[in-house]
Formats: C-alpha cells, structure tokens, sequence
C-alpha cells in the first residue's frame, strides 16, 4: 500500500475537479487529484462556456488560454432553443466560447501542471473514512491521508454515494443522444459555422429534437438528437450506429452520408439535486451534487462556479483564516443556485411542445422574449449573469458580481489573479487584512459608494471595505 498525505483530496479530473484543484494550489494548499481514467479521454462533450463563466476564467488570467483552444464564439444564448441576446448585461464577454470539454480541461491541467500539481491518473477512489482530523481515502493500492476530500466525480458519484445522501428530484420519462459525426460532405442546409443559437435544434415530431452544430473541422458536427416520451431500458448501453444514421437520415435526407462517428453519449432528462454538499470533511461539487438535461448548455460551467465558490473558502479554513460558518455558506449559496438552474431546466423541458396546445404555448412565449426585460431575465438565468449571494438587508451591491472595468492599463478582473480579496477603493486605504489586496480607482460600478470589499471568486463582500466578517486575523 502506498501512502500519500494531503491537505485536500479532489476526486474526479473533469472541469469542476481541475478548477478546484487550481484555486486550492493558488492558495498554498497541498492537493492531490485522483483520476479513475488511465488518460484524458479527448472526448468533446460539453461544448460551451457561459458568460459567467468567461469571467471566472479571466479572474485567474485563463480565459485566453482557453480561448486559443475555442473553435467559435457565439453571440448568444438560448433558452428552449429560442436565442437570447446577452445585450442587457453588463459584461466584457457577451458571448458563448465554444470550446469541447476536452479543451476546458486541457487548459485547467495546464495552469494546474504550472502550480506544481499533478493529476494521479489510472487511482479510482474506492472507499474511506472520515473521523474528526481528516479524511483517509483509499485508491486501488494508493492511501491518502487529507484534511478534507471533495467529490467531483460526476453524476454517478462514488463519493456521494458513500455518504448515503439523497439525490432528490424527478425521474424523466426521455433521453436524449449527442454525438461528433464527421460527414462525407456538409449535409444540406446545415451552418459551416457556429456563430449563432439560431435554427441549431429543430423538432420533427411532437417531443422529438435534432439539432447539428459545427465543431470547427470540415464537415465536423455534434449531432444532438432525444425524445421526450420515450427512453430505451439502459440508458448506459451503446448507441447503435444505425440509431444515429437514421436521426441524420429524418432530419437531413439519404444524400447526408456519415464517414465517421467519433464518439457517442446518451443523456437522461432527469433532475436530481443532492441533498446536502457537506457531511464533515466531505463535500460534493459540480455534477456529482447536481445533475439536469443540458438545456442551455449550463452543466459544465455550473460546476466551474462551484469550484470557484468553493476554493478559496475551504482554502481559508485550512489556514485558520476563515470566520465561523464561512465553509457552510458554499453549500447555503451554490445549493440554492443549482436549484434555480434545475427550475429553468425544467421550464426550458416544458416549452417543447408534445401537444398542439404546448405548441401555441411556446409561440406565444417566444414571442415575449422579443421584450428586452425578458431577454435579459432568460439571459441571465442561464449565462449565470444574475447571480447575487444577497443578504437579507443592506446595500444593492453586497453579494452582487462585480462588473469587470478599466482599471489603470488594465482592467478590474487583473487584480483578482492571485485569488485574493480586493478592496477597490477612491479614497487612499489601508489593506484591512493581509489576504486583501488594495487598488485605487477613480470610479466604481456603483457610484454612491466609496470602497468595495470583494470576494476571490468576484462577488461584493462588504461596500465599506471592512473584513472582519469574512477573514479572521
């Protein structure tokens, strides 16, 4: 048996478990990842990073990286399938990067290889145990002693498992198919390019869908086709090839010839909800606490928030830097955000007509996403745009996202590089803490106001610029 220790173990090597991973290395925290795959699998699968999520990338100087790995940049969102303008919002990143997961994670490992941390590849986490020290986790013939373990190991979750605790919400009744297919020759009336949301997903039937979107090689596509009222007994077993050519066949015709398939993923309409994101020294993050059908491409960058949230938190427990409950309010905010996206998800699922009357339902409400307030309530829901961690009382701006803006040379989101707080201040200040970080500006988002506190992950912590309650000295 090989024994390892640590401060943090982070299991699962997808999207949500690298940007953790990230957060705590730039924090100072010893972390080891443990990955139950031999090998990063390339596969594509999510395709999209959100508003929201752009601007945690730029927040720790990874958006270009990512960006240089992006194959389109689409200008807006959908909710339905019905295109949503970003407009309303105030960001520097009104737009989807469409970049394939595979990329996303080639970017975090990078940056994560750059703090010295290694993914432990080929270590499937089969048990362990928590006491009121730390965690001990066991892996094949690897042991690890840890302070705490976060699961980030996917919907069907080891770790979740292990800890007994409910994944409540509603069983569906369809499934869903996505799939990269490379074409003998572009199939008729399908975009070369991904620049829009706009007539990507059609329906042939009631509660049947198809939609095609270019990868950014030749004749590359993510085909993405389901049913809603129907789902085949495993929804684990392999996609025939045949399924996936006749769904081309319906929507294209005969003359639209698949050369290849590259990969296949079945995808269930179910909505399940963890019950809690703590229990001790464990805790859950991204799909392993949250699980949806992928409307509005929202699942992947759900779980970049979470670690986003997360991170410096359990960073500020590790070094007695954190006030009293500071590590429960991730489960108390991200919990609560999970929630609304399964709440649009499941109003997104009902707005794909199965009847006649469902049908003028949808026309009549895509009709009203023509007003700019409506567009721009969808569009925040699913960018993550709208976002507040609010308290019950007190200044407008206190837990809202900071908008990124010029500062200097530069602009706000610079500053947050080191994954510290930030006093963004007018008047000449002090650091109130030496985990914050001092810049005077001439101006702020908010223009009654003098000096903002705000968080590593980019939300408003106090408008006085006072720390007290979010870092123990």
């Amino acid at each position: 048996m090989n024994e390892l220790n640590a401060e943090v173990v982070v299991a699962g090597a997808g999207p949500t478990g690298l940007m953790l991973a990230n957060e705590l290395a730039l924090a100072g925290v010893d972390v080891v990842v443990l990955e139950r795959l031999p090998v990063r699998t390339g596969l594509s699968k999510a395709l999209n990073l959100q508003p929201r999520t752009a601007e945690v990338l730029d927040l720790r100087g990874l958006l270009g990286r990512a960006e240089q790995r992006s194959f389109a940049t689409v200008a807006d969102g959908h909710f339905a399938v019905i295109p949503l303008s970003y407009a309303g919002w105030d960001t520097r990143h009104p737009y989807q990067v469409g970049i394939p997961q595979a990329q996303v994670e080639a970017t975090l490992e990078e940056r994560l290889a750059e703090q010295g941390v290694k993914v432990l590849r080929g270590h499937e986490l089969t048990g362990f145990e928590q006491d009121d020290a730390g965690v001990t986790v066991t892996a094949g013939d690897l042991r690890v002693r840890a302070a705490y373990l976060v699961g980030c190991d996917g919907g069907r979750s080891a770790v979740r498992k292990a800890l007994n605790l409910p994944f409540e919400g509603i069983e569906g009744r369809g499934h869903g198919v996505s799939a990269d297919v490379l074409f003998r020759t572009t199939p008729p009336g399908a975009p070369t390019q991904w620049r829009s949301m706009g007539n990507m997903v059609t329906s042939l039937s009631p509660g049947k869908f198809v939609g095609l979107i270019p990868l950014g090689e030749p004749n590359l596509y993510r085909l993405s086709y389901g049913d809603r009222l129907h789902r085949p007994d495993d929804l684990r077993a392999e996609v025939p090839e045949e399924d996936v050519r006749a769904a081309v066949r319906e929507r294209f015709g005969a003359e639209a010839e698949i050369e290849e398939i590259r990969w296949t993923s079945r995808f269930s309409d179910d909505s399940r909800l963890a019950a809690k994101y703590r229990v001790g020294r464990v805790l859950l993050a991204g799909d392993a606490a949250h699980v949806h059908f992928p409307a509005g491409g929202q699942g992947l960058n759900l779980g970049v928030q979470d670690a986003m949230n997360l991170g410096w938190k359990l960073a500020a427990e590790l070094r007695g830097r954190a006030p009293a409950g500071l590590l429960d309010t991730y489960e108390a905010e991200r919990r609560a955000v999970a929630n609304g996206v399964l709440q649009n998800v499941a109003a997104q699922n009902a707005l794909i007509p199965l009847t006649p009357d469902q049908l003028a339902l949808r026309a009549l409400f895509r009709d009203l996403t023509e007003i700019p307030e409506v567009q721009r309530k969808l569009s925040g829901m699913v960018s993550g745009l709208d976002i507040r961690y609010a308290p019950a009382e007190g200044h407008p701006a206190t837990g809202a996202r900071l908008p990124d803006f010029p500062v200097g040379k530069g602009f706000a989101s610079d500053l947050f590089h080191s994954g510290k707080f930030v006093l963004l201040t007018k008047t000449p200040a002090e650091a109130p803490h030496p985990e914050v970080v001092v810049a005077e500006v001439p101006e702020l988002p908010w223009p009654d106001l003098t000096s903002i506190l705000v968080r590593p992950d980019g939300y408003v912590a106090t408008t006085d610029g006072s720390a007290g309650a979010w870092l123990k000295n």
